[in-house]
């Protein structure tokens, strides 16, 4: 979606919107230990890691989906000398994480195929929006050169884009309210900025300041001149004294005198500077907010404290009485040709990235009420961000050693208890969506069954609904009871002689072999979430099948050896969880008809 219409819809509602800059590391190593971290974050707090800072800071990008941002811009180095940094984050940002991201393109040692490259990149990713700058000179010039063959000013840029994509890209440009480094004359700046605009500019984002009054009386002359298109106001939290005095300098922006009465006496305490700059900016974008301006961009510098803490006083972070709202039971990707994508497979429920990988190649994506998922063949299990995430020290630090089955059932049930915020088939803590039927999970993995994934029964609860809801205000939504387990090969026999005593259940047990048993009337899909909204068809995105989970099968017996594989090789735990993934069932039960098991009612 383009950033443009994001912005009208703020302006036309009033709901304050939000977004994030983020920065790519200077290294391709540095990216991948970012990556991890996005991954691997939430299950580091308390277990994994001993320092808290970095718990608290470290802005992965899945922490930047669950607050909700409108949209995420990410940094184009000088001369795009991390150009392949940026538009892999770009492609991870758009399709695994669902985020609209908006890429930063600078002039700056950029000649013409470069630029090429960027934005083909750019669109190969699902990315509409671009952000076209000219860029600082490289530190190494002390004047900005164009390079040969490439372009001297941002408006050249968003010309180019222009004619080479028509209208896929929304582009943006720069503003400056207090001038920039090689420019002090605002009104050339102004002239620049309308030529922008003039180009094909359809929304501007400001240099940082902290001084609101110039901020607005700048708004004030750019809409005089006749520059009507939306103005995106460029906030930088404050994390140390430090920081805050060298990026106000650097960017030469004013700071007011209360400001420094309020900040200076703290300097040289980072939490009470972190406290004090929290409350002067929150007052900052408050300001903002009342004189009608209802988009608030972060320059976050990866660093998520400040920046949270902002949005929470503003009352626009989610809580569990207002949560972000889902299009869908699970978070859409955003990839080149994904964004109509509604069915997906229940088995990846706890592994969204891992389902986008394996199905990044496809070149259409189940849809509509029985969306067909088998035509095309799921990814292989060596693709990046497929196997188990973090070190084996990390690993083993969270999860333990365990030497009995009753030791692993522990861990499950741990899980379940909200004491560990991951298991091997679940990257990000259980939900509270699972708490209606904790009670029967715990005494199911104390009993030798060791439960991964599981959904409630619902019957036709308000879409608006703070723990089931999803989707478009004023419908319904339902879903099956679900339950997906490891069950021994003693246990094995008696639980599908009993599960077929019950014509209401469905089940499918799979063993690392490959031997399939199942009950299920047809290779095809069933439902087993969907919605019911005003003036649409029945929504029915979440579904249980045979090839699809013959596909799953093989990546959660890896998960469980990759895990085996963290403890050495002679060690009674690598010997445990190997027997369990050479030896045990992946078992699914599901019901035909949501009144077979316990549900959540309306």
């Amino acid at each position: 979606m383009h950033i443009k219409d994001k912005l009208a819809e703020a302006e036309k509602t009033g709901k304050a919107i939000f977004s994030f800059e983020f920065f790519p590391p200077k290294t391709a190593q540095g990216l991948q230990n970012l990556y991890d971290r996005m991954f691997f974050l939430n299950r580091l707090i308390s277990s994994a890691t001993t320092d808290p800072s970095f718990i608290h800071n470290s802005l992965g990008m899945d922490r930047m989906h669950d607050l909700g941002p409108a949209f995420i811009d990410i940094t184009w180095g000088a001369g795009g000398r991390l150009s392949h940094l940026t538009c892999e984050m770009v492609g991870v940002a758009q399709s695994a994480y669902g985020l609209e991201t908006c890429m930063h393109l600078t002039c700056t040692d950029m000649p013409r195929e470069k630029v090429d490259d960027a934005l083909r990149e750019a669109y190969k990713a699902g990315c509409t929006n671009i952000l076209a700058l000219r860029g600082d000179p490289p530190r190494e010039k002390e004047k900005w050169e164009a390079v040969e063959g490439g372009f001297r000013y941002a408006k050249d840029l968003v010309k180019y884009i222009k004619e080479q994509y028509g209208n896929h890209f929304d582009i943006g440009v720069a503003g400056y309210p207090e001038g920039c480094e090689d420019q002090q004359d605002l009104e050339a700046l102004m002239d620049h900025l309308k030529e922008k605009v003039d180009a094909g500019g359809t929304f501007i984002v400001t240099q940082m300041f902290y001084d609101v009054e110039i901020f607005l009386s700048w708004v004030k002359k750019v809409r005089a001149r006749g520059i009507l298109v939306p103005i995106v106001p460029g906030i930088m939290p404050i994390q140390t004294y430090a920081a805050f005095l060298r990026r106000a300098n650097w960017s030469n922006c004013h700071i007011p005198q209360k400001w420094m009465e309020a900040l200076e006496p703290a300097k040289n305490d980072d939490a009470a500077v972190r406290d004090i700059g929290r409350g002067l900016v929150t007052q900052l974008c408050q300001t903002i907010l009342n004189a009608g301006i209802m988009h608030l961009h972060f320059y976050t510098m990866n660093l998520a404290g400040a920046t949270r803490m902002v949005l929470e006083d503003l009352g626009l972070a989610p809580s569990p009485s207002t949560p972000t709202k889902k299009a869908l039971p699970w978070r859409q990707s955003l990839g080149l040709n994904r964004r109509a994508e509604d069915v997906r497979p229940i088995f990846w429920k706890n592994r969204n990235k891992s389902y986008v990988v394996r199905t990044q190649d496809w070149d259409e994506f189940p849809n509509g009420r029985w969306g067909d998922s088998r035509s095309p063949a799921f990814g292989e299990l060596d693709a990046y961000g497929i196997g188990l995430k973090g070190t084996n020290e990390q690993n083993i630090k969270l999860w333990g050693k365990p030497e009995s089955l009753m030791e692993v059932a522990n861990i499950f049930v741990r899980f379940l208890e909200h004491d560990l915020p991951s298991l091997p088939w679940s990257e990000s803590p259980i939900t509270s969506e699972a708490d209606a039927i904790k009670a029967e999970l715990v005494d199911l993995n104390l009993r030798g069954f060791l439960t991964i994934n599981s959904q409630p029964s619902v019957n036709g609860v308000k879409s608006s609904h703070p723990v089931y809801g999803w989707g478009p205000h004023g419908g319904y939504v339902y879903q099956k009871a679900y339950l997906e387990l490891l069950v021994s090969p003693t246990l094995i026999v008696e639980l599908i002689t009993r599960i077929k005593r019950h014509p209401d259940i469905t089940f499918y047990a799979v063993n690392k072999a490959g031997d399939l048993q199942t009950n299920a009337p047809s290779d095809g899909p069933n439902a087993v979430t969907w919605g019911v909204f005003p003036g649409k068809e029945i929504v029915q995105p979440t579904i249980v099948e045979t090839i699809s989970f013959l596909a799953w099968k093989d990546e959660a017996f890896r998960l469980g050896t990759d895990w085996a594989r963290c403890h050495p090789v002679s060690s009674p735990s690598r010997h445990l969880i190997d027997s369990i993934m050479e030896n045990w069932y992946l078992v699914n039960i599901g019901e035909h008809s949501i009144y077979a098991f316990p549900r959540v009612n309306c």
